[in-house]
Protein backbone atom coordinates (compact mmCIF):
# COMPACT_ATOMS: atom_id res chain seq x y z
CA UNK A 1 0.00 0.00 0.00
CA UNK A 2 2.90 2.36 0.70
CA UNK A 3 4.31 1.47 -2.72
CA UNK A 4 1.04 2.37 -4.39
CA UNK A 5 0.95 5.69 -2.54
CA UNK A 6 4.57 6.42 -3.55
CA UNK A 7 3.77 5.69 -7.20
CA UNK A 8 0.74 7.98 -7.17
CA UNK A 9 2.78 10.95 -5.96
CA UNK A 10 5.57 10.29 -8.47
CA UNK A 11 8.17 8.69 -6.17
CA UNK A 12 8.78 5.79 -8.53
CA UNK A 13 12.09 4.56 -7.10
CA UNK A 14 10.55 4.46 -3.60
CA UNK A 15 7.60 2.53 -4.98
CA UNK A 16 9.90 -0.03 -6.58
CA UNK A 17 11.91 -0.41 -3.38
CA UNK A 18 8.75 -0.96 -1.31
CA UNK A 19 7.33 -3.52 -3.75
CA UNK A 20 10.60 -5.44 -3.75
CA UNK A 21 10.61 -5.37 0.06
CA UNK A 22 7.07 -6.78 0.06
CA UNK A 23 8.23 -9.58 -2.24
CA UNK A 24 11.25 -10.29 -0.05
CA UNK A 25 8.82 -10.94 2.77
CA UNK A 26 6.30 -12.86 0.66
CA UNK A 27 7.62 -14.04 -2.74
CA UNK A 28 4.22 -15.50 -3.63
CA UNK A 29 2.42 -12.17 -3.11
CA UNK A 30 1.23 -12.05 -6.73
CA UNK A 31 -0.58 -8.71 -6.49
CA UNK A 32 2.68 -7.02 -5.45
CA UNK A 33 4.60 -8.72 -8.26
CA UNK A 34 2.01 -7.69 -10.80
CA UNK A 35 2.23 -4.10 -9.57
CA UNK A 36 6.03 -4.24 -9.79
CA UNK A 37 5.86 -5.52 -13.36
CA UNK A 38 3.51 -2.68 -14.32
CA UNK A 39 5.76 -0.11 -12.62
CA UNK A 40 8.80 -1.41 -14.51
CA UNK A 41 6.94 -1.41 -17.82
CA UNK A 42 5.78 2.18 -17.34
CA UNK A 43 9.39 3.12 -16.58
CA UNK A 44 10.51 1.75 -19.97
CA UNK A 45 12.13 -1.28 -18.36
CA UNK A 46 10.30 -3.89 -20.38
CA UNK A 47 12.92 -6.61 -19.95
CA UNK A 48 12.76 -6.31 -16.16
CA UNK A 49 8.95 -6.32 -16.33
CA UNK A 50 8.98 -9.53 -18.38
CA UNK A 51 11.27 -11.16 -15.81
CA UNK A 52 8.78 -10.35 -13.04
CA UNK A 53 5.87 -11.63 -15.13
CA UNK A 54 7.76 -14.90 -15.65
CA UNK A 55 8.19 -15.20 -11.86
CA UNK A 56 4.49 -14.45 -11.44
CA UNK A 57 3.67 -17.59 -13.39
CA UNK A 58 6.00 -19.72 -11.27
CA UNK A 59 4.00 -18.64 -8.22
CA UNK A 60 0.69 -19.60 -9.78
CA UNK A 61 -0.32 -16.19 -11.11
CA UNK A 62 -1.93 -15.74 -14.51
CA UNK A 63 1.13 -14.01 -15.95
CA UNK A 64 -0.90 -10.98 -17.05
CA UNK A 65 -0.86 -11.69 -20.78
CA UNK A 66 -1.94 -8.18 -21.76
CA UNK A 67 0.97 -6.60 -19.90
CA UNK A 68 3.35 -9.24 -21.24
CA UNK A 69 2.31 -8.46 -24.82
CA UNK A 70 2.70 -4.73 -24.19
CA UNK A 71 6.19 -5.26 -22.76
CA UNK A 72 7.20 -7.43 -25.72
CA UNK A 73 5.93 -4.70 -28.03
CA UNK A 74 8.06 -2.16 -26.17
CA UNK A 75 11.27 -4.07 -26.95
CA UNK A 76 10.32 -4.84 -30.54
CA UNK A 77 9.23 -8.46 -30.17
CA UNK A 78 6.15 -7.75 -32.25
CA UNK A 79 5.32 -11.21 -33.58
CA UNK A 80 5.33 -12.75 -30.10
CA UNK A 81 3.10 -9.91 -28.88
CA UNK A 82 0.69 -10.56 -31.76
CA UNK A 83 0.50 -14.24 -30.86
CA UNK A 84 -0.38 -13.40 -27.26
CA UNK A 85 -3.07 -10.90 -28.27
CA UNK A 86 -4.57 -13.44 -30.68
CA UNK A 87 -4.74 -16.03 -27.91
CA UNK A 88 -6.25 -13.59 -25.39
CA UNK A 89 -8.94 -12.45 -27.82
CA UNK A 90 -9.73 -15.98 -28.95
CA UNK A 91 -10.65 -16.80 -25.35
CA UNK A 92 -12.48 -13.53 -24.66
CA UNK A 93 -13.19 -11.32 -27.69
CA UNK A 94 -15.27 -8.78 -25.75
CA UNK A 95 -12.25 -6.68 -24.67
CA UNK A 96 -12.11 -3.32 -26.46
CA UNK A 97 -8.87 -2.20 -24.82
CA UNK A 98 -7.12 -5.37 -25.94
CA UNK A 99 -8.49 -4.97 -29.47
CA UNK A 100 -7.03 -1.46 -29.55
CA UNK A 101 -3.62 -2.62 -28.30
CA UNK A 102 -3.74 -5.43 -30.85
CA UNK A 103 -4.49 -2.84 -33.54
CA UNK A 104 -1.44 -0.81 -32.51
CA UNK A 105 1.00 -3.66 -32.96
CA UNK A 106 -0.61 -4.81 -36.22
CA UNK A 107 -0.24 -1.27 -37.59
CA UNK A 108 3.37 -1.17 -36.43
CA UNK A 109 4.35 -4.25 -38.46
CA UNK A 110 2.52 -3.03 -41.55
CA UNK A 111 -0.64 -5.17 -41.34
CA UNK A 112 -2.81 -2.12 -41.89
CA UNK A 113 -6.05 -3.85 -42.88
CA UNK A 114 -5.87 -6.12 -39.83
CA UNK A 115 -5.08 -3.12 -37.62
CA UNK A 116 -8.13 -1.25 -38.93
CA UNK A 117 -10.30 -4.31 -38.30
CA UNK A 118 -9.02 -4.50 -34.71
CA UNK A 119 -9.78 -0.82 -34.07
CA UNK A 120 -13.23 -1.34 -35.61
CA UNK A 121 -13.90 -4.21 -33.20
CA UNK A 122 -12.97 -1.94 -30.28
CA UNK A 123 -15.42 0.83 -31.25
CA UNK A 124 -18.12 -1.70 -32.09
CA UNK A 125 -17.95 -2.90 -28.48
CA UNK A 126 -17.58 0.60 -27.00
CA UNK A 127 -18.89 3.30 -29.39
CA UNK A 128 -17.74 5.95 -26.88
CA UNK A 129 -14.13 4.67 -26.91
CA UNK A 130 -12.42 7.88 -27.98
CA UNK A 131 -8.88 6.53 -28.06
CA UNK A 132 -9.87 3.76 -30.48
CA UNK A 133 -11.64 6.27 -32.73
CA UNK A 134 -8.55 8.48 -32.67
CA UNK A 135 -6.36 5.45 -33.48
CA UNK A 136 -8.48 4.97 -36.61
CA UNK A 137 -8.37 8.65 -37.54
CA UNK A 138 -4.63 8.78 -36.86
CA UNK A 139 -4.02 6.27 -39.64
CA UNK A 140 -3.05 8.99 -42.08
CA UNK A 141 -4.15 6.96 -45.09
CA UNK A 142 -7.64 6.19 -43.71
CA UNK A 143 -10.73 8.40 -44.10
CA UNK A 144 -13.63 8.08 -41.67
CA UNK A 145 -17.09 7.79 -43.19
CA UNK A 146 -20.20 9.91 -42.70
CA UNK A 147 -21.59 7.13 -40.48
CA UNK A 148 -18.40 7.25 -38.40
CA UNK A 149 -18.76 11.01 -37.99
CA UNK A 150 -22.41 10.61 -36.96
CA UNK A 151 -21.53 7.96 -34.38
CA UNK A 152 -18.70 9.99 -32.87
CA UNK A 153 -20.84 13.14 -32.78
CA UNK A 154 -23.59 11.23 -30.99
CA UNK A 155 -21.13 9.90 -28.41
CA UNK A 156 -19.62 13.35 -27.90
CA UNK A 157 -23.04 14.71 -26.97
CA UNK A 158 -23.21 12.50 -23.87
CA UNK A 159 -22.79 14.59 -20.74
CA UNK A 160 -21.25 11.76 -18.72
CA UNK A 161 -18.46 11.11 -21.23
CA UNK A 162 -15.02 10.70 -19.65
CA UNK A 163 -12.58 13.55 -20.34
CA UNK A 164 -10.13 11.24 -22.10
CA UNK A 165 -12.83 9.90 -24.42
CA UNK A 166 -14.00 13.46 -25.09
CA UNK A 167 -10.72 14.93 -26.32
CA UNK A 168 -9.88 11.80 -28.32
CA UNK A 169 -13.24 12.03 -30.08
CA UNK A 170 -12.65 15.72 -30.76
CA UNK A 171 -9.26 15.04 -32.32
CA UNK A 172 -10.79 12.25 -34.43
CA UNK A 173 -13.66 14.49 -35.57
CA UNK A 174 -11.18 17.23 -36.43
CA UNK A 175 -9.31 14.82 -38.69
CA UNK A 176 -12.52 13.46 -40.24
CA UNK A 177 -13.82 16.94 -41.09
CA UNK A 178 -10.39 17.97 -42.40
CA UNK A 179 -10.44 15.02 -44.79
CA UNK A 180 -13.91 16.11 -45.94
CA UNK A 181 -12.75 19.68 -46.56
CA UNK A 182 -14.82 21.20 -43.74
CA UNK A 183 -12.00 23.45 -42.61
CA UNK A 184 -13.79 25.68 -40.08
CA UNK A 185 -15.58 22.77 -38.42
CA UNK A 186 -12.35 20.80 -38.39
CA UNK A 187 -10.44 23.60 -36.67
CA UNK A 188 -13.19 24.02 -34.06
CA UNK A 189 -12.82 20.36 -33.10
CA UNK A 190 -9.01 20.57 -33.04
CA UNK A 191 -9.18 23.69 -30.86
CA UNK A 192 -11.62 22.06 -28.44
CA UNK A 193 -9.52 18.88 -28.25
CA UNK A 194 -6.35 20.83 -27.50
CA UNK A 195 -8.08 22.96 -24.87
CA UNK A 196 -9.41 19.88 -23.10
CA UNK A 197 -6.04 18.14 -23.31
CA UNK A 198 -4.29 21.18 -21.90
CA UNK A 199 -6.52 21.16 -18.82
CA UNK A 200 -4.91 17.92 -17.67
CA UNK A 201 -1.44 18.59 -19.09
CA UNK A 202 -0.23 22.12 -18.32
CA UNK A 203 2.85 23.47 -20.05
CA UNK A 204 5.15 26.36 -19.15
CA UNK A 205 7.01 27.75 -22.18
CA UNK A 206 9.34 29.67 -19.86
CA UNK A 207 10.73 26.38 -18.55
CA UNK A 208 11.76 25.26 -22.03
CA UNK A 209 13.36 28.64 -22.73
CA UNK A 210 15.22 28.47 -19.42
CA UNK A 211 16.51 25.00 -20.31
CA UNK A 212 17.60 26.29 -23.72
CA UNK A 213 19.47 29.21 -22.16
CA UNK A 214 21.21 26.91 -19.67
CA UNK A 215 22.32 24.57 -22.45
CA UNK A 216 23.72 27.50 -24.46
CA UNK A 217 25.64 28.74 -21.42
CA UNK A 218 26.97 25.29 -20.51
CA UNK A 219 27.95 23.79 -23.86
CA UNK A 220 30.61 26.17 -25.11
CA UNK A 221 33.52 25.50 -27.49
CA UNK A 222 35.80 25.47 -24.45
CA UNK A 223 33.62 22.82 -22.77
CA UNK A 224 33.97 20.44 -25.70
CA UNK A 225 37.63 21.13 -26.46
CA UNK A 226 38.56 20.39 -22.83
CA UNK A 227 36.97 16.93 -23.14
CA UNK A 228 38.00 16.01 -26.68
CA UNK A 229 39.04 12.39 -27.15
CA UNK A 230 38.44 11.38 -23.54
CA UNK A 231 35.28 9.25 -23.67
CA UNK A 232 33.35 6.46 -25.39
CA UNK A 233 34.31 6.52 -29.05
CA UNK A 234 31.48 4.28 -30.28
CA UNK A 235 30.33 5.45 -33.74
CA UNK A 236 27.17 3.32 -33.70
CA UNK A 237 24.42 5.83 -32.83
CA UNK A 238 22.69 8.11 -35.32
CA UNK A 239 20.35 10.52 -33.54
CA UNK A 240 17.54 12.18 -35.49
CA UNK A 241 16.32 15.23 -33.59
CA UNK A 242 13.99 18.17 -34.16
CA UNK A 243 10.33 18.95 -33.86
CA UNK A 244 7.78 16.12 -33.90
CA UNK A 245 5.96 15.87 -37.25
CA UNK A 246 8.98 17.35 -39.10
CA UNK A 247 9.84 14.33 -41.23
CA UNK A 248 12.03 12.40 -38.80
CA UNK A 249 10.24 9.12 -39.53
CA UNK A 250 10.80 9.67 -43.25
CA UNK A 251 14.53 10.24 -42.67
CA UNK A 252 14.66 7.17 -40.43
CA UNK A 253 12.94 5.02 -43.06
CA UNK A 254 15.33 6.21 -45.76
CA UNK A 255 18.36 5.45 -43.62
CA UNK A 256 16.98 2.12 -42.38
CA UNK A 257 16.83 1.08 -46.04
CA UNK A 258 20.65 1.20 -46.07
CA UNK A 259 22.44 -2.12 -45.52
CA UNK A 260 24.60 -0.68 -42.71
CA UNK A 261 21.90 1.07 -40.64
CA UNK A 262 19.29 -0.40 -38.31
CA UNK A 263 16.20 1.67 -37.56
CA UNK A 264 14.94 1.10 -34.02
CA UNK A 265 12.43 3.63 -32.69
CA UNK A 266 12.10 6.66 -30.41
CA UNK A 267 14.10 5.60 -27.37
CA UNK A 268 13.69 7.20 -23.92
CA UNK A 269 17.20 6.36 -22.73
CA UNK A 270 19.01 9.66 -23.31
CA UNK A 271 16.38 11.63 -21.29
CA UNK A 272 16.53 8.95 -18.58
CA UNK A 273 20.32 9.20 -18.33
CA UNK A 274 20.14 13.00 -18.33
CA UNK A 275 17.60 12.88 -15.49
CA UNK A 276 19.95 10.58 -13.56
CA UNK A 277 22.31 13.55 -13.13
CA UNK A 278 19.88 15.06 -10.65
CA UNK A 279 18.63 18.57 -9.97
CA UNK A 280 21.74 20.41 -11.25
CA UNK A 281 22.60 18.36 -14.34
CA UNK A 282 24.80 20.91 -16.13
CA UNK A 283 27.01 21.36 -13.09
CA UNK A 284 27.10 17.60 -12.49
CA UNK A 285 28.01 16.85 -16.09
CA UNK A 286 30.80 19.43 -16.08
CA UNK A 287 32.28 17.81 -12.95
CA UNK A 288 32.27 14.24 -14.27
CA UNK A 289 35.57 12.53 -14.97
CA UNK A 290 36.36 10.98 -18.36
CA UNK A 291 35.64 7.53 -16.91
CA UNK A 292 32.26 8.65 -15.59
CA UNK A 293 31.31 10.13 -18.94
CA UNK A 294 32.43 6.95 -20.67
CA UNK A 295 30.28 4.93 -18.27
CA UNK A 296 27.23 6.99 -19.23
CA UNK A 297 27.92 6.40 -22.92
CA UNK A 298 28.39 2.68 -22.31
CA UNK A 299 25.19 2.56 -20.25
CA UNK A 300 23.28 4.07 -23.16
CA UNK A 301 24.68 1.48 -25.57
CA UNK A 302 23.78 -1.36 -23.18
CA UNK A 303 20.22 -0.08 -22.93
CA UNK A 304 19.88 0.18 -26.70
CA UNK A 305 21.26 -3.34 -27.19
CA UNK A 306 17.91 -4.68 -25.90
CA UNK A 307 16.20 -3.18 -28.97
CA UNK A 308 18.71 -4.17 -31.64
CA UNK A 309 17.66 -7.04 -33.90
CA UNK A 310 20.41 -7.03 -36.56
CA UNK A 311 24.21 -6.99 -36.83
CA UNK A 312 24.25 -3.75 -38.81
CA UNK A 313 27.05 -1.47 -37.52
CA UNK A 314 24.91 1.65 -37.07
CA UNK A 315 21.50 2.26 -35.49
CA UNK A 316 19.02 5.14 -35.31
CA UNK A 317 17.52 6.70 -32.19
CA UNK A 318 14.90 9.15 -33.47
CA UNK A 319 13.42 10.71 -30.35
CA UNK A 320 12.71 14.25 -31.66
CA UNK A 321 12.95 15.94 -28.26
CA UNK A 322 16.61 15.02 -28.02
CA UNK A 323 17.35 18.40 -29.61
CA UNK A 324 17.42 19.54 -25.99
CA UNK A 325 20.04 16.87 -25.26
CA UNK A 326 22.47 17.36 -28.15
CA UNK A 327 25.13 18.76 -25.82
CA UNK A 328 24.75 15.81 -23.45
CA UNK A 329 24.89 13.33 -26.34
CA UNK A 330 28.08 14.84 -27.74
CA UNK A 331 29.62 14.80 -24.25
CA UNK A 332 29.08 11.10 -23.55
CA UNK A 333 29.06 9.85 -27.19
CA UNK A 334 31.29 12.30 -29.09
CA UNK A 335 31.33 10.17 -32.27
CA UNK A 336 27.55 9.92 -32.49
CA UNK A 337 26.03 11.42 -35.63
CA UNK A 338 23.29 14.05 -35.26
CA UNK A 339 20.66 14.71 -37.94
CA UNK A 340 18.32 17.67 -37.52
CA UNK A 341 15.02 17.06 -39.37
CA UNK A 342 13.37 20.43 -40.01
CA UNK A 343 10.08 21.44 -41.63
CA UNK A 344 8.39 24.78 -42.32
CA UNK A 345 7.36 26.30 -38.97
CA UNK A 346 3.65 26.74 -39.75
CA UNK A 347 3.37 23.42 -41.56
CA UNK A 348 5.14 21.57 -38.77
CA UNK A 349 3.43 23.57 -36.04
CA UNK A 350 -0.10 22.99 -37.26
CA UNK A 351 0.68 19.30 -37.77
CA UNK A 352 1.59 19.16 -34.07
CA UNK A 353 -1.58 21.02 -33.09
CA UNK A 354 -3.85 18.50 -34.80
CA UNK A 355 -1.92 15.50 -33.47
CA UNK A 356 -2.68 13.92 -30.13
CA UNK A 357 0.50 12.45 -28.67
CA UNK A 358 0.31 9.67 -26.14
CA UNK A 359 3.02 11.33 -24.03
CA UNK A 360 5.91 13.74 -23.95
CA UNK A 361 4.72 16.67 -26.09
CA UNK A 362 2.90 18.98 -23.69
CA UNK A 363 3.89 22.04 -25.73
CA UNK A 364 1.76 20.86 -28.69
CA UNK A 365 -1.66 21.76 -27.23
CA UNK A 366 -1.41 25.52 -27.73
CA UNK A 367 -0.61 27.46 -30.91
CA UNK A 368 1.53 30.08 -29.19
CA UNK A 369 3.38 27.42 -27.18
CA UNK A 370 4.18 25.52 -30.36
CA UNK A 371 5.65 28.69 -31.86
CA UNK A 372 7.79 29.38 -28.79
CA UNK A 373 8.98 25.77 -28.65
CA UNK A 374 9.96 25.83 -32.32
CA UNK A 375 11.84 29.11 -31.86
CA UNK A 376 13.75 27.72 -28.86
CA UNK A 377 14.66 24.63 -30.89
CA UNK A 378 16.00 26.77 -33.75
CA UNK A 379 17.96 28.91 -31.27
CA UNK A 380 19.67 25.95 -29.59
CA UNK A 381 20.47 24.18 -32.84
CA UNK A 382 21.98 27.40 -34.20
CA UNK A 383 24.17 27.47 -31.10
CA UNK A 384 25.45 23.95 -31.80
CA UNK A 385 26.00 24.80 -35.47
CA UNK A 386 28.44 27.46 -34.22
CA UNK A 387 29.86 25.47 -31.31
CA UNK A 388 30.26 22.13 -33.08
CA UNK A 389 30.58 23.11 -36.75
CA UNK A 390 30.07 20.19 -39.11
CA UNK A 391 28.74 17.85 -36.41
CA UNK A 392 25.04 18.27 -37.24
CA UNK A 393 23.54 17.57 -40.65
CA UNK A 394 20.26 19.33 -41.35
CA UNK A 395 17.54 17.84 -43.56
CA UNK A 396 14.96 20.36 -44.78
CA UNK A 397 11.71 18.49 -45.41
CA UNK A 398 10.66 20.61 -48.37
CA UNK A 399 14.01 20.05 -50.10
CA UNK A 400 13.71 16.32 -49.50
CA UNK A 401 10.32 16.36 -51.21
CA UNK A 402 11.53 18.47 -54.15
CA UNK A 403 14.79 16.62 -54.87
CA UNK A 404 14.88 13.40 -52.89
CA UNK A 405 17.92 11.85 -54.54
CA UNK A 406 20.17 14.86 -54.04
CA UNK A 407 19.14 15.18 -50.40
CA UNK A 408 19.56 11.46 -49.72
CA UNK A 409 23.01 11.46 -51.31
CA UNK A 410 24.02 14.47 -49.20
CA UNK A 411 22.68 12.76 -46.08
CA UNK A 412 24.75 9.63 -46.70
CA UNK A 413 27.84 11.69 -47.43
CA UNK A 414 27.38 13.40 -44.05
CA UNK A 415 27.22 9.97 -42.41
CA UNK A 416 30.32 8.84 -44.38
CA UNK A 417 28.38 5.96 -45.94
CA UNK A 418 28.21 4.86 -49.57
CA UNK A 419 25.09 5.59 -51.59
CA UNK A 420 22.68 2.67 -51.99
CA UNK A 421 19.72 2.79 -54.38
CA UNK A 422 17.54 1.05 -51.78
CA UNK A 423 17.42 4.38 -49.94
CA UNK A 424 15.50 5.85 -52.89
CA UNK A 425 12.90 3.07 -52.72
CA UNK A 426 12.58 3.38 -48.95
CA UNK A 427 8.81 2.79 -49.09
CA UNK A 428 9.48 -0.81 -50.11
CA UNK A 429 11.56 -1.51 -46.98
CA UNK A 430 9.73 -3.87 -44.64
CA UNK A 431 10.25 -2.92 -41.01
CA UNK A 432 8.22 -2.03 -37.95
CA UNK A 433 7.33 1.67 -37.59
CA UNK A 434 5.62 2.85 -34.40
CA UNK A 435 5.15 6.58 -35.01
CA UNK A 436 2.05 8.39 -36.38
CA UNK A 437 3.73 8.44 -39.82
CA UNK A 438 3.90 4.65 -40.05
CA UNK A 439 1.62 4.39 -43.09
CA UNK A 440 3.01 7.46 -44.85
CA UNK A 441 6.58 6.15 -44.98
CA UNK A 442 5.32 2.97 -46.63
CA UNK A 443 4.38 5.08 -49.67
CA UNK A 444 6.49 7.29 -51.96
CA UNK A 445 7.17 10.88 -50.88
CA UNK A 446 4.16 13.16 -51.39
CA UNK A 447 3.72 16.94 -51.46
CA UNK A 448 0.60 17.34 -49.32
CA UNK A 449 2.63 17.61 -46.12
CA UNK A 450 4.13 20.85 -47.44
CA UNK A 451 0.86 22.61 -48.09
CA UNK A 452 -1.85 21.14 -45.84
CA UNK A 453 -1.58 23.93 -43.23
CA UNK A 454 -2.46 26.73 -45.62
CA UNK A 455 -6.22 26.22 -45.41
CA UNK A 456 -5.95 26.95 -41.66
CA UNK A 457 -3.74 30.03 -41.98
CA UNK A 458 -6.45 32.39 -40.71
CA UNK A 459 -6.33 30.72 -37.26
CA UNK A 460 -2.54 30.52 -36.90
CA UNK A 461 -1.76 34.09 -35.84
CA UNK A 462 -0.77 33.10 -32.25
CA UNK A 463 1.80 30.68 -33.63
CA UNK A 464 3.00 33.20 -36.21
CA UNK A 465 3.53 35.86 -33.53
CA UNK A 466 5.41 33.46 -31.25
CA UNK A 467 7.71 32.35 -34.06
CA UNK A 468 8.69 35.94 -34.85
CA UNK A 469 11.79 36.25 -37.07
CA UNK A 470 12.23 32.46 -37.17
CA UNK A 471 9.30 32.24 -39.57
CA UNK A 472 10.59 34.94 -41.92
CA UNK A 473 14.10 33.47 -42.03
CA UNK A 474 13.13 29.83 -42.70
CA UNK A 475 14.88 27.64 -43.84
CA UNK A 476 17.75 29.82 -42.61
CA UNK A 477 17.89 31.21 -39.09
CA UNK A 478 17.71 34.85 -37.96
CA UNK A 479 21.11 36.53 -38.19
CA UNK A 480 21.25 37.28 -34.47
CA UNK A 481 21.03 33.52 -33.76
CA UNK A 482 24.39 32.94 -35.45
Amino acid sequence: MLAELAARIGRVSDSEHLLRRALDIAPDFNAARGNLAMLLYRGNRATDALAELAKLRTYGGDGNDNLRAAALNQIGEFEEAITIYEDVLAHDPNQPRVWMSFGHVLKTVGRLADGIAAYRRAVAIWPHYGEAWWSLANLKTVRLSADDIATMSEQLAHTNLADEDRFHLEFALGKAHEDDGNVAQSFDYYAAANAHRREALPYDAATTRNTTDKAIAAFTPAFFSARAGQVCGAPDPIFIVGMPRAGSTLVEQILASHSQIEGITELPDIPILWASLGKMPYEKLAALSADERTALGDDYLRRVALHRKTERPFFIDKLPNNWLNVGFIKTILPNAKIIDARRHPLSCGFSNFKQHFARGQAFSYGLADIGRYYADYVLLMAHFDATLPGHIHRVIYERMVEDSEAEIRALLVALKLPFESSCLSFHETERAVRTPSSEQVRAPIFRSGIENWQAYDAWLEPMRDALGPVLQAYPDVPAFFD
